[in-house]
């Protein structure tokens, strides 16, 4: 299959899934030119959604099922699963003595100044973990293997309770997964239609409890992940589509439906990750790029670095500590659908529950009755009630209207429109105080940053956040609303792998030759997997990191290696790399000492055809389509433009309304909107 062309190859759609609508982005790779699509999810079942956005977007276009190439999908399944506990009954196999992993967790309190908060409730009851007597030592030797009477006995109890879905984690596998895999074949093979996830062959690191986890939690979204890829292919095949499936990834790549179905768990943080790629793409050029987005239930942040995503090793979900490479997006605020709300003393709230996408804000007029921040712009005039999602969905601004007058009444205000500006400011505050402690903890400045905002309403709020936060200047790409699945478009294949090392180099001794023999032998996996990932790989990239410390230290600095002119790794270089990075990081170097790799960590890209970012042509600036007035700061005429009449080079004046199928967004009384050669609007401060 071939990456353009006309005919077969000729398209590549992407797909995010998220709680209010389903958004797609469809490139054609011969004319390069990009269609984009907003369908209302269906919580009860989002496949139906994915297939009627298919048949829009290829109706729209005039092409044909077969003329795709690829589909690559990114979905919040998962991680809804595990934050709203719709996950599958699980059984925990773990060695004898260890039947407690989950209960004791990391024996922390959740809060060390509120000794009433319950700890976090465990996935897996008590009751549901079974011990075995198969035990391996901290050297990787198995002390006692696993016998056929006791897979019996386990296989009987298993099926007997109805269990579909099981987790192992046998202590120490981290060191070698060979006992822990026959545990796991024995039980597939006396239970073939129950789901067995395996922790060391998810993950083998160091960490009993972190590890059990991604077993369960990849065991838990499991039956769920799979019933969802099933209906999605047969639908998707039902429209007449061959092309492959890709599945985003935690790490900002894909992954087949193959890979997917095994791992679901490398799913579940995927869709931020997508909007980050996105935005890498499309701030290409620029040092310091912080990522703005806004949805229908929440807003995330994250940075990006010369084009470089930044990675966290460990991230939460929900309550859960997860011990996998992820973006590092962080939650700093509410959603258009987040709710704004009175607490006990009467005082205004916004957030963080959200009205979702049923019934959502009361302007959809599917039964809300809490208003929203999207509630909350339309009566402040910021939208249009005729024109959302570009004429297809009508608001209902009088409903908005009477909620929020109720609401004021109750404040004290004076009507509405003091109510709905007071929920935009607190929602701005909120997200501010969040935005600036994330960007002091990596000691960034952020006049020198550029927000770039996505997301429905990230465009909306954009401009009033940059100037509570003193956020030097603010990126629109030309569709916002559907950015994350652009990123999933974009993205390659990719998938991280790790081998603990625990050995010291820079001493003279073998320690770095176990790092090099380790290096070989994820690189050999990593190079099998890619091999079986799909046809329209073109090639692929090896990177590898350690995480390395100075002996007797607890934590570990993760250090990038490079290779030398042979491909191979270079010790002196290495040990020099971790100095300078602790030095950075601490003040100090110890050069005399040895170090210590405590794992080796690779990543395996392999690179798609690129898809190229159409060009927009140099217009006049255009003449704005009405005037209309905006209730924000004491109220003024906005001029408001159609999107698709500004040109590159164009330049606007705020304040300004710019409006286009998928968001509206607003520049602010000193500010300017410039456009870029490929669509982009930037809005920088007047100059004085």
């Amino acid at each position: 299959m071939n990456g353009g062309g006309s005919g077969p190859g000729r398209y590549r759609i992407g797909i995010d899934v998220g709680g209010t609508f389903t958004d797609f982005v469809m490139a054609d790779l011969k004319a390069g030119g990009l269609v984009f699509h907003k369908e209302p999810s269906i919580p009860s079942d989002p496949s139906q959604a994915v297939a009627n956005g298919v048949a829009a977007l290829l109706e729209r276009a005039g092409a044909r099922a077969s003329d795709i190439a690829l589909i690559a999908h990114g979905t919040t399944l998962a991680l809804n699963a595990v934050i709203q506990e719709r996950g599958a009954p699980v059984a925990l196999v773990v060695s004898r003595g260890n039947r407690d992993v989950m209960e004791l967790a990391r024996g922390r309190l959740p809060n060390s100044y509120n000794f009433r908060i319950g700890r976090e409730k465990s996935l897996v009851p008590r009751e549901n973990v079974y011990e075995v007597a198969a035990r391996m030592m901290a050297d990787g030797t198995v002390e006692t293997d696993i016998d056929d009477a006791e897979l019996d006995a386990l296989a009987a109890d298993l099926k007997a309770r109805g269990f579909n879905a099981v987790a192992i984690m046998l202590l120490n596998s981290y060191r070698d997964a060979s006992l822990e895999a026959r545990v796991a074949e024995g039980l597939r093979r006396r239970l073939p239609d129950v789901l067995v996830s395996a922790s060391a062959a998810l993950w083998p690191e160091l960490r009993e409890y972190e590890r059990a986890l991604i077993a369960v939690l990849n065991a838990y979204v499991h039956p769920l992940m799979a019933l969802y890829l099933d209906r999605l292919t047969q639908r998707l095949a039902a429209l007449g589509v061959t092309a492959p499936i890709t599945i985003t990834s935690n790490n900002g790549g894909a992954m087949s439906v193959a890979t997917a179905r095994e791992r679901p768990i490398d799913s579940i943080l995927s869709g931020p990750a997508s909007g980050v790629r996105a935005a890498s793409h499309f701030g290409e050029g620029l040092p310091y790029l912080l990522t703005f987005d806004m949805g229908g239930t929440s807003t995330d942040v994250a940075t990006v670095t010369d084009g470089e995503l930044e990675f966290a090793r460990t991230s939460m979900v929900g309550d859960y500590p997860l011990m996998l490479p992820v973006v590092n997006v962080s939650a700093v605020g509410a959603g258009g659908g987040s709710l704004a709300w009175l607490d006990g003393q009467g005082i205004l709230k916004v957030g963080p529950e959200s009205a979702g996408a049923d019934p959502g804000p009361i302007s959809y007029g599917r039964g809300g009755t809490t208003p929203t921040i999207t509630d909350a712009l339309l009566v402040l005039g910021v939208l249009h009630p005729e024109r959302f999602l570009g004429g297809r969905m009508r608001l209902d601004a009088a409903a908005a209207e009477a909620a929020l007058a109720g609401m004021a009444a109750s404040l004290g205000l004076a009507g509405a429109t003091q109510a709905a500006d007071a929920i935009i400011r607190i929602a701005a505050a909120r997200m501010s105080t969040e935005l600036n402690k994330f960007l002091a903890q990596k000691g960034t400045d952020p006049r020198d940053c550029v927000l770039i905002a996505f997301g429905g309403a990230g465009p909306t709020m954009a401009n009033i956040l940059a100037g509570e936060a003193h956020v030097g200047s603010v990126l629109i790409p030309p569709s916002p609303g559907t950015f994350c699945a652009l990123g999933a478009l974009i993205s390659d294949i990719r998938r991280d792998f790790v081998r603990p090392a625990r050995v010291p180099i820079g001493d003279g001794g073998r320690g770095f030759a176990k790092v090099t023999e380790l290096f070989g032998a994820l690189g050999a996996e990593a190079s099998a997997w890619i091999a079986q990932e799909g046809d329209l790989i073109q090639d692929h990239s090896l990177a590898v990191t350690c995480d390395m410390r100075y002996p007797g230290q607890s934590y570990e600095l993760p250090i990038a290696l490079p290779l030398d002119e042979r491909g191979q790794l270079d010790e002196a270089g290495a040990v020099e790399a971790f100095h300078i990075a602790h030095e950075r990081a601490y003040g100090f170097r110890e050069a005399g000492s040895a170090v210590e790799v405590m794992n080796v960590r690779l990543a395996a890209t392999g690179r798609l055809a690129p898809v190229p970012l159409p060009d927009v042509p140099a217009t006049a600036p255009p003449a704005p389509r009405e005037r209309r007035r905006v209730h924000l700061e004491g109220g003024f005429d906005v001029p408001v433009y159609d999107r698709a009449s500004i040109g590159r080079g164009v330049r606007l004046s705020g304040p300004a309304i710019v409006e286009q199928l998928d968001t509206t967004t607003l520049a602010l009384a000193g500010w300017d909107i410039v456009c870029d050669r490929h669509g982009s609007l930037r809005l920088e401060r007047t100059p004085a």
